[in-house]
């Protein structure tokens, strides 16, 4: 039976009713001591209360901005919930943050305190809040030591719970915030420059969690929800899809104990519903495929066979010859591969980033249902979504949510209206007029819709490469066909007023320690970029890409990078795409030599 979500006026509203519909049944789940550890609902309505009730008594007024930085855990949800809750407005931001980046979110947001969870991050942070002409107070989750605090008030969060008890419904039926108003700043990562704060109310996540309840509702049916988060929460994608829409659900929310264990996780777990970005999809097809042909060859084979059937059902239907194999491939290497996923995932949601239609084809090949999204932090996040219902296209992300209108500008760029669109950038009115014209979202992107309502991304807008002769060139495109090769984990094409296409190509390391196995080679990865042999190797990778594009999209030319593309060297956003302003500034100069 198809089920809707009813109307809440504000975030808070929609989780102390969930709260008080569950009461003792678990909702939030950490691992403590080897084992997974509950926080139910009514706990986490009572903490909720209590903070809430806490950061009114320090003084903090509505429309205060208080910044929170933490990893996933249940202490960031309660946090981010309580700060609501009193009025105020959350800044969640990214534990990759540098001491430039926190200096620039405090001052822009003017936050009044910060949530911090424990003195690792501290370390980053504190100077800049310390050095800040708005932040009074620290409050740490975990023990935060600071050498010296200056001017600025310590608070221990657990402590503040404790010393302020509160009546969660008396809490819940203060909440009286409209839709209208504003929820959270939340920073985009910034693939160009400094982050921007874009302003969600509470409106446009509760638009978002309807949308998407609808969906899992009408094509999935809306049971006892179970989410693993392992996204950073301070990213809008996570912060409405793993966190308020598993609210809206009634559902359970794991935090992952990150990358590493990730696998281990999703089979304790069993999540029904997870969402994740196209990078951790392309890592898991790889290594699902080795651990497959480590099987022997009758599994590589059977693989194989699976991943070529769902081809074909991609572009039709399965012809009646293939259907013994599906029925072989149904018995056999399916369960295998659905019990190292749990076993009962309803939907993998795959968003911020585009994903290459193979990578799709690949999961739903293996029995996996697989729903690429669309969304930007300007729309709370989400705005469309693949779904069964409408027929799943893989080169497509689906039709937009319920009440939700998008055009195609003359210029191609995908233009969004409805209540999920910001009301624009903090303190930022300039950037604010150039895209939000007339109510409708300019979002930046290029793409079409087909004669089913699916929206189709055929690139961004300002990443477009054109070329010496005015022919344009979509890099995501072809960095996404280049990575779906073994020996290549991430790649970066320029070429912009060039004649041809050329590359800085991150060589896969696995791949990197077979081959120099295989060939009695030292690995010492300096000297192989240097290595003809090992040169050439990656350079019949690329050829094999080359095959299936257009003369213009060709690479020529590549280089080996220094080093992988990662957070930490501020060549990948926290979501994982890459900044290409970064690494043009990196490699700019040996790109430029190639030609």
């Amino acid at each position: 039976m198809m089920r809707k979500l009813e109307r809440f006026e504000n975030l808070v509203q929609m989780f102390f009713t969930r709260a008080r519909e569950k009461g003792d049944k678990p909702f939030l789940w950490h691992k403590s001591g080897g084992k997974w550890q509950p926080t139910s609902w009514a706990e986490a309505a009572r903490q909720v209360a209590s903070l809430a009730t806490a950061l009114q008594d320090l003084g903090l007024k509505p429309g205060d901005r208080v910044m929170l930085v933490s990893e996933n855990r249940p202490e960031f949800c309660i946090t981010d919930l309580a700060i609501m809750a009193a009025g105020c407005v959350t800044v969640p931001t990214y534990t990759t943050n540098t001491e430039r980046d926190h200096q620039h979110i405090i001052e822009n947001s003017g936050a009044c305190a910060i949530v911090v969870s424990n003195t690792k991050l501290a370390k980053t942070l504190l100077p800049a809040a310390i050095r800040s002409s708005s932040a009074r107070m620290v409050i740490g989750i975990d023990e935060v030591r600071a050498g010296q605090s200056g001017t600025m008030d310590f608070h221990d969060w657990n402590d503040l719970i404790a010393r302020h008890p509160a009546d969660p419904d008396a809490f819940a039926a203060g909440a009286t915030f409209r839709r209208e108003d504003l929820a959270c700043i939340i920073y985009t990562s910034g693939t160009g420059g400094s982050p921007r704060g874009v302003m969600q109310h509470h409106g446009a996540i509760l638009h978002n969690v309807a949308g998407c309840c609808e969906i899992i509702s009408e094509d999935f049916g809306w049971e006892d929800e179970v989410f693993l988060s392992f996204l950073p929460l301070s990213h809008a994608y996570e912060h409405t899809g793993g966190q308020h829409f598993p609210i809206g659900l009634g559902g359970e929310i794991y935090y992952s104990e990150g990358l590493e264990k990730l696998a281990s996780n999703i089979e304790e777990v069993r999540p029904t519903i997870m969402v994740v970005v196209p990078r951790l999809f392309e890592v898991l097809r790889t290594r699902i495929t080795k651990n497959v042909e480590k099987q022997g060859r009758l599994s590589a084979y059977l693989l194989d066979r699976a991943v070529a059937i769902g081809g074909k059902k991609a572009r039709g239907g399965v012809p009646i010859h293939d259907q013994p194999m599906n029925l072989i491939l149904k018995a056999t290497l399916l369960p295998k591969i659905s019990k190292r996923f749990g076993g009962r995932m309803k939907a993998m949601v795959s968003g911020g980033a585009p994903l290459n239609p193979e990578v799709g084809i690949f999961f739903e090949s293996i029995g996996l249902t697989f729903l690429q999204g669309y969304g930007q932090t300007e729309a709370a996040p989400v705005i469309s979504c693949n779904r069964p219902k409408a027929g799943l296209k893989h080169d497509t992300v689906g039709p937009p949510l319920p009440d939700v209108e998008v055009r195609i500008a003359e210029d191609g760029e995908i233009l969004v209206r409805g209540e999920l669109v910001m009301h624009g950038y903090w303190r930022n009115e300039e950037e604010t007029r150039r895209v939000l014209k007339n109510g409708w979202l300019h979002t930046g992107d290029i793409g079409l819709i087909d004669d089913k309502g699916r929206i189709q991304i055929t690139d961004r807008k300002k990443d477009i490469i054109v070329n010496d002769k005015g022919d344009n060139v979509a890099p995501q495109k072809v960095e996404g066909m280049l990575t779906l090769q073994p020996e290549i984990v991430q790649a970066m094409i320029a070429g912009d007023k060039k004649p041809y296409m050329t590359a800085v190509i991150v060589p896969d390391p696995e791949w990197t320690a077979e081959w120099c196995a295989h060939t009695a080679t030292p690995c010492h990865f300096k000297e192989l970029s240097h290595d003809p042999d090992y040169k050439a190797a990656i350079g019949a990778a690329v050829e094999r890409v080359n095959k299936d594009l257009s003369v213009i999209e060709r690479v020529r030319k590549f280089i080996i990078a220094d080093a992988p593309f990662t957070i930490e060297n501020e060549q990948l956003t926290p979501s994982l795409k890459i900044r290409r302003h970064v690494l043009r500034q990196a490699y700019g100069e040996r790109l430029d030599s190639l030609y």
